[in-house]
């Protein structure tokens, strides 16, 4: 009779011990973000809500893996474009805690507010952000971009 105790106490131990370590790997795992509808918008107000600006792929796919052109259209709170913008780009991975892997530059003015982005680079899926620090005549505001892949 003691030598079954033993084995059902060692049972539980081992199953304590299981348990324990796949709470450890589920919880330092990284997740995939669930990201609200608004928190991936491709339009939305700027920081300071100077500007509303709008972000999409040129060929209206994302693609992971290649360079790609973005527009980013810019226009004032009553719906004025905003032209003559400086652009400033930076982002990356926040869960992964790396920049992008390319040097984004706002290289041409389309008209109407429209600026093309080129240097776009995913490397790999997940959630990417895209930070704009905007200057034009209404002044100097910002406005981060979530994408997810």
């Amino acid at each position: 009779m003691a030598s079954l105790w033993r084995y059902v106490l060692a049972g539980l131990g081992l199953a304590a011990l299981l348990t324990g370590v796949l709470a450890a790997v589920y919880l330092t795992a990284p997740h995939a973000p669930q990201r609200a509808g608004s928190e991936i918008a491709r339009s939305k107000s700027t920081a300071n809500g100077l500007f509303v600006a709008s972000f999409e792929p040129e060929r209206g796919v994302i693609r992971q893996g290649e360079l790609q052109s973005w527009l980013l259209t810019l226009k004032t709170v009553a719906g004025a474009p905003v032209e003559g913008a400086a652009i400033a780009i930076s982002g990356g991975m926040p869960q992964h805690r790396h920049g992008l892997p390319t040097s984004p530059q706002a290289t041409d003015y389309l008209g109407e507010g429209c600026y093309r982005i080129d240097g776009v680079k995913f490397t790999m899926s997940g959630l990417w952000q895209l930070h704009f620090a905007i200057s034009a005549a209404a002044g100097s505001d910002t406005v981060v971009f979530n994408v997810l892949l």
